[in-house]
């Protein structure tokens, strides 16, 4: 309690600080064309994301914690003006609050958002989640299994991050449930499938947007370079390693201890906090089958797979790579979802398991189930948006720039820290490599150190992400497995911080061979290296293993 409130007067002093900034330098409203913030792309730029993530983790208030960054950020863009620091708030095209949530892009994934809690609404009052429980409690005897379960539902729902965040969740909360992992587990194991899977997988949202990064007049094509990152993305193959580690040999360390220990014994959440109440399902469960949620499921990922290709032009032409390169996520995931409604509705309806005002019933139901990452999303695009307007990603970008002629063979892992620290602070993985690869690319116009750099790029985005209490990612996990926030964030954190400390050490290795080596490194170069990455990794984890506790029974 003391921590907390501690936390809250040091807030107040910086809160303080601004206003009285505001006072002694009221500053003008300049014209918008040439105006700047005097701590335009310097240090004080990331202090709006410190003060929100800082108070996050320390007060367990999400919610006024990522209000608190974004009034300072306000205050810091408008020099101390409070009148222009309501309307950056609020009001300005590049990051207020309402520019935010007129984006077409931002309110699609809102609306998915939407239709995907009205069809976990749906699918639960129909049964089609408690038979699929049952199903499962026959076929999965053991906690491993669940967790192994999944994970590789997660691997196997790859086209998007924000889709295998709440589709996951949806249909592995009952079979975790029933085997007694915590809630704070199956989010973790949801995030380490969404964005570390997506940015290996060539077929996705996430190959399009780094395929869209790299510059078109650096002459290199970006689908090919992505294929040629997969050996080296480190955070992403070795938090999937990780992930694998701790299912079968039941090892759990830090605050995710606590909440596996707890949850064997009946509490599944630890902490009091219940964002999505009791998760009673209030299905027939005599009527429903598993075809009731495993028949929308399919659908589902069919037809958001079927909307991402055509808002990519594939009906009108274009090849298949091509069109998901070219893709509108959000569009495409929106129409998807709507088709895999409709579907369920006329399903349901021929199946006699659910009536019209049953399924009208469900619309309300499903929205006010997605009110809090709804809630959280807006903030952290808010947030998100006054960082930018600081130049936090440029100062960064600049550091980068600075050491990567002093020191071209540890650029790897000076890239993988950058990107990290972006990624966190700003809580955007497309945002980092989107700012870094164009940098990269200038640094190493071409050669294997060019693949190692973009894809140390790629990793620190994802691991920075992956950390964030503000990534969308990471709210969608939470949400996915009606986690607490703060629970996901504070149990995940220790897991990532271990997979990144082996990654930057395996960065170091990789800059250094590739010293010696220079043009004679090929592709068995690179998974050579990647065998030494695991290896690694499961040194250090069976390290941590024997150091910090004995094998839980799984």
């Amino acid at each position: 309690m003391k921590k907390t409130n501690l936390s809250w007067v040091g807030a107040l002093l910086v809160f303080a600080l601004l206003l009285w900034c505001t006072a002694a330098t009221p500053g003008t409203i300049a014209d918008p064309a040439s105006y700047a913030p005097a701590v335009y792309s310097s240090m004080l730029s990331l202090l709006p994301p410190v003060v929100a993530i800082v108070l996050a983790l320390n007060t367990k208030e999400v919610y006024t914690s990522l209000l608190v960054g974004i009034a300072t950020g306000a205050l810091l863009f408008a020099n101390g003006n409070l009148e222009l620091a309501l309307n950056t708030l609020f009001f300005n095209e590049d990051g207020g609050m309402v520019a935010k949530l007129s984006d077409s892009s931002n309110v699609g994934i809102l609306v998915f958002l939407v239709m995907l809690g009205i069809l976990v609404a749906l699918m639960n009052k129909a049964g089609g989640s408690a038979a699929f429980g049952r199903w499962a409690s026959t076929h999965i005897h053991t906690r491993a299994g669940a967790q192994f379960a999944t994970l590789i539902l997660g691997m196997l729902i790859f086209v998007d991050d924000y889709f295998n965040c709440l589709t996951v969740g949806s249909v592995m909360r009952p079979v975790t449930d029933r085997q007694k992992v915590s809630r704070a587990k199956l989010a973790y194991l949801i995030d380490s499938t969404a964005a570390p899977i997506c940015i290996i997988a060539p077929v996705s949202s996430w190959a399009a947007a780094v395929t869209s990064s790299v510059p078109e007049d650096s002459g290199i094509n970006g689908f090919t370079m992505f294929l040629r990152t997969i050996p080296y993305n480190y955070y992403a193959l070795l938090t999937i390693v990780m992930s694998l580690f701790l299912i079968f040999t039941g090892t759990d360390y830090c605050s995710m201890k606590q909440h596996e220990d707890n949850a064997r014994a009946g509490d599944l959440f630890t902490t009091a906090d219940r964002p999505y109440g009791d998760d009673v399902d209030a299905g027939d469960d005599a009527r429903g089958h598993v075809i009731d949620l495993v028949a929308p499921v399919l659908v589902l990922i069919a037809a958001c797979i079927l909307g991402l290709i055509y808002t990519g032009g594939f009906f009108e032409g274009v090849d298949f790579i091509t069109a998901f390169s070219d893709c509108n996520a959000s569009a495409g995931l929106v129409l998807g979802s709507s088709i895999a409604l409709m579907f369920t509705f006329v399903f349901y309806r021929v199946r006699s398991v659910m009536t019209f005002q049953d399924f009208a019933a469900c619309i309300p139901e499903g929205f006010k189930a997605m009110v809090s990452p709804m809630l959280i999303l807006t903030l952290a695009w808010t947030l998100s948006g006054m960082t930018n307007l600081l130049g936090a990603k440029y100062y960064v970008a600049n550091l980068l720039g600075g050491s990567a002629a002093a020191l071209q063979y540890l650029l790897p892992v000076i890239i993988f820290l950058v990107a990290v620290f972006l990624a966190f602070a700003t809580g955007t993985s497309w945002g980092t490599f989107s700012i870094l690869i164009p940098i990269v690319c200038h640094a190493f116009p071409q050669g294997e150190m060019l693949v190692v750099s973009i894809a140390a790029c790629l990793s620190g985005a994802v691991c920075g992400d992956h950390c964030s209490p503000i990534s969308d990612t990471t709210i969608m996990a939470s949400a996915g497995a009606h986690c607490s926030h703060v629970n996901h964030v504070s149990t995940q954190l220790p897991y990532a911080i271990t997979a990144a400390s082996c990654s930057a050490a395996c960065y170091v290795i990789t800059g250094l061979t590739q010293m010696f080596l220079g043009s004679s490194a090929s592709l068995w170069t690179s998974l050579i290296l990647l065998g030494v990455a695991i290896v690694l990794e499961l040194v250090v984890l069976n390290i941590l293993r024997v150091k910090l506790g004995k094998k839980t029974k799984a």
